[in-house]
């Protein structure tokens, strides 16, 4: 059967253990009926060992669907295989699938940590070859991290940022912003308050970023509003988790579980527990180092 890859609106969403095609971004776990919650269990994201568990994936949608239709309509309690034998051959079990690396270059990725697509070619920039499709888990427990240099213009609202600087009482630096980087804090995390007058590290979020004027937020301590100018040659260091820095051109190098079959996108779907992302060095740098190697394809 020839696959196509689908619009990056068509979002596959794991829903619990079902697999849907639907027109919107994943938002948590959905709770659609499900003919086999008698006899399988939806397993939780997370595995006591830490292991990333996905569930059932329905190569069809359609099938899936028309199914659940004559179940609601009272036409189908399992007891005619000419309905349920094509259902049951229409799941597949991910994680019965080998885990294995796959690494090449960006083509597009859409969507956040919970549920977001990378679009990729294997091997070098530039290759032609339908590009393989990475899943991340809709729980957002896949394990990401977008990390290289870029220039200052990647500042948005939104982003956490981690420098070292001074501000006077008013939250207003001493200087020029030149260095800084972009960090996914722990959830759990807390940041210190900042000591006006005193040169030392401050993790705050972008509220704002007009021409070069940047206003970071810290909530803790009494000066909460921060304001900086950035300098025109200021370079970001990313150490992030967020899909939303991803770019086409960047490295990639994912560790999953590949469905190349019914129902998969691409050149195959890549239901992923470890993505890496590396941006193409800058002018006059040294690239950084390529991830680890690559097992073979199973």
């Amino acid at each position: 059967m020839t696959r196509r890859l689908k619009p990056f609106w068509l979002l596959p969403v794991l829903a619990g253990s079902v697999m849907l095609a639907v027109t919107v971004p994943a938002r948590g776990q959905l709770t659609p009926y499900d003919p086999y919650a008698d006899s399988q269990e939806r397993p939780a994201p997370l595995a006591p060992d830490g292991t990333i568990q996905w569930g059932v994936f329905y190569k069809s949608a359609a099938i899936q669907s028309a199914y659940v239709r004559l179940w609601n309509l009272g036409a189908c309690r399992n007891t005619n295989k000419a309905i349920t034998e094509p259902v049951n051959r229409n799941k597949m079990i991910i994680d019965k699938l080998p885990e294995a690396d796959f690494a090449g270059t960006v083509v597009a990725a859409t969507g956040g940590l919970a549920g977001g697509l990378v679009a990729f070619t294997e091997g070098q920039a530039g290759a032609t070859a339908e590009p393989l499709v990475a899943q991340l888990h809709p729980a957002g427990v896949t394990r990401l991290r977008v990390n290289g240099r870029v220039p200052a213009t990647v500042l948005q609202p939104g982003l956490v940022l981690r420098l070292v600087a001074e501000v006077d009482e008013r939250g207003r630096a001493a200087a020029a912003l030149t260095a800084f980087e972009v960090v996914t804090p722990p959830a759990d995390f807390k940041p210190d308050p900042v000591r006006p007058g005193v040169r030392e590290t401050i993790v705050g979020t972008v509220k704002r970023i007009h021409k070069d004027v940047l206003t970071l937020e810290v909530p803790a301590g009494n000066v909460r509003r921060l304001t900086f100018t950035v300098a025109p040659d200021a370079v970001a260091t990313l150490d992030a988790a967020r899909l939303d820095l991803v770019a086409a051109g960047d490295a990639v190098h994912v560790t999953g579980r590949l469905w190349a079959g019914d129902g998969a996108m691409g050149a195959g779907t890549v239901f992923v527990s470890d993505v890496t992302i590396t941006k193409p060095a800058l002018p006059g740098e040294a690239a950084l180092p390529a991830a680890a190697g690559v097992a073979a394809r199973p």
